[in-house]
């Protein structure tokens, strides 16, 4: 029996180390809510559902991102309850060129990777979504994304209760 064959999640040919925003959603394993307190017990975690040890480490790891790579920034991101939203930037140096980068994968790898070893196990999907910003209109509409996906997470594809 041939097995199906997957989609390709990456852009062929696409370097994913080029300067440029890429918006990147991260699930966790089977989407175990894993990072909030009290999940469910409020329609949103603006401020009044504290993330718990779990989405510490997570926003912790998040953090940190900019501290291991001084090319790359965290413009916005928000930790849910299953699955982590990151707007990233890479930059370039003052001349326009490419400061040595790694890829996205291996940023989001290594964060995994923390992020497991500070918990002590596997909680994360394989694989994540990425998604390279186009212009500054897409830009304010995925940071609008990121913004409002707490308070609408009944209706969030990743929901479960």
């Amino acid at each position: 029996m041939e097995l199906p064959k997957r989609k390709p999640i990456r852009l062929k040919d696409y370097d994913y180390s080029t300067p440029g925003v890429y918006f990147v959603t991260v699930c966790t394993k089977n989407k175990i809510n894993y990072f909030w307190h009290n999940v469910g017990a409020s329609i949103a975690r603006p401020q009044d559902i504290p993330l718990n040890e779990n989405g510490k480490i997570v926003d912790k790891a998040i953090n940190n991102i900019p501290k291991i790579y001084n090319n790359i920034t965290v413009d916005h991101y928000v930790v849910m309850p299953n699955h982590i939203h990151l707007l990233l930037q890479i930059h370039s140096n003052k001349n326009g060129r490419p400061m040595v980068a790694p890829t996205i994968d291996r940023v989001i790898q290594q964060m995994k990777g923390y992020v497991t070893k500070q918990i002590g196990k596997l909680i994360w999907q394989k694989l994540f979504h990425d998604h390279i910003i186009r212009g500054e209109q897409d830009y304010k509409e995925i940071w609008a994304y990121i913004d409002t996906n707490p308070i609408r997470w009944k209706e969030d594809k990743f929901y479960i209760e």
